[in-house]
């Protein structure tokens, strides 16, 4: 028998109105919720409790067909309803003070996690990570399921570019302009690269001069090896607040954990499981994906890419597009090989571009999440 989809209730203040519309509950998935006497006379019927606090008495107003994932005291939170932000993932941290650093949250769970091991042997830690990177899962999903599949773009590159690096800027321009036209950028979460694609669509809506400002600043402290990255983040996003109407997801991991997650993400799908975040990226993706300069997890983001566009494994295949050209050409040569690959028909379905024009990658991108293309 097909059973009627949950609805997820996440807060109390989604609970509340549910509790003045009746008696009695049915298909509900409640998280990390505190239930209180507000609850008492309600009858729950095939409903899910997922890291909730339940009273003693409310268990009396439970049918049989009700379930409970209960809670781990974890140094994480298991079951977090929503995705991480700076605030939440940074909290602790006080950016006029870089000792603190080591303190915030996400400092601590790192810590944690690489004291039980990236691949922990005890059952309790290997169980909370899963539920927590399910938990980060649903959220990422309730916010993609607000865009058009299509919409989804990701930008793949190293985390070593520099700031100050004239391709930093570029990147930040393309997802900047793309946000604008109603595309959900998506990238690594971490520094270089990934941080240009939400700097970038962190001024959407702002003026191209704001975002040259803002850049010269936060150039001045090119690495994430640098004292005062962060914190130098953390000065523009106070200076320039957001326009609340765009958004961005970062997906680190603390697999990479010694990278810090960058800041201008509206959203961070931060997991414990780096194999989930590595497909899971490409998979969203979508509208397209666009190569910045990278190294070793570029190329097999590139090929894992490639595979998926070969065999439309979701349906139809995305562009592909190599941003610096000799780079890609000569430096690293995947696009000659994937180009040759393609005309001896060894990839099918390849959407290919190189170059290195700005105007021609925002172009390619619309084109195709706009018109299929």
């Amino acid at each position: 028998m097909k059973r009627t989809a949950y609805v997820e209730i996440e807060s109390r203040e989604a609970l509340m109105p549910l509790l003045e519309a009746g008696k009695e509950l049915s298909h509900y998935a409640f998280q990390a919720i505190r239930f209180g006497d507000e609850v008492a006379g309600i009858r729950f019927r095939d409903c899910l409790f997922i890291g909730c606090r339940i009273p003693d008495a409310m268990r009396l107003q439970l049918a049989s067909d009700c379930y409970e994932i209960p809670d781990l005291t974890m140094p994480f939170k298991v079951f977090p309803p929503q995705l991480y932000s700076a605030d939440t993932l940074y909290a602790g941290y006080d950016p006029t003070d870089e000792r603190t650093f080591d303190t915030c949250y996400d400092m601590r769970v790192y810590r944690a996690y690489m004291e039980q091991g990236k691949s922990a042997s005890c059952i309790r830690e290997t169980l909370a990570r899963y539920l927590h990177d399910h938990s980060i899962s649903d959220a990422l999903h309730d916010l993609l399921d607000q865009y058009g599949e299509r919409s989804v773009v990701a930008i793949m590159g190293g985390h070593a570019l520099s700031r100050a690096d004239a391709i930093y800027l570029q990147l930040a321009k393309v997802s900047k302009r793309l946000t604008e036209a109603g595309v959900l950028m998506l990238s690594g979460g971490g520094p270089g690269a990934m941080e240009a694609t939400h700097f970038g669509a962190w001024f959407a809506g702002r003026s191209d001069e704001d975002l040259l400002t803002a850049y010269r600043q936060l150039s001045t402290v090119p690495t994430f090896r640098d004292v005062g990255w962060l914190s130098s983040a953390f000065a523009i996003m106070r200076r320039y607040p957001r326009v609340v109407a765009y958004r961005s997801v970062g997906i680190p991991t603390w697999f990479y954990g010694h990278e810090p997650a960058n800041p201008f993400a509206t959203h961070i799908a931060k997991y414990f499981e780096n194999s989930i975040r590595e497909d899971g990226l490409l998979a969203l993706a979508k509208g397209g994906v666009i190569y910045a300069p990278g190294s070793a997890g570029t190329m097999q983001e590139i090929f894992q890419d490639g595979a998926q566009n070969h065999y439309e494994t979701f349906g139809y295949a995305s562009p592909m597009i190599f941003f610096g050209a000799h780079y890609w050409s000569s430096q690293m040569p995947v696009y000659p090989l994937l180009t040759s690959l393609a005309e001896q028909g060894s990839y099918r379905n390849m959407k290919l571009m190189l170059t290195d024009e700005i105007e021609e990658v925002v172009s390619r991108i619309l084109k195709f999440v706009q018109r299929g293309e």
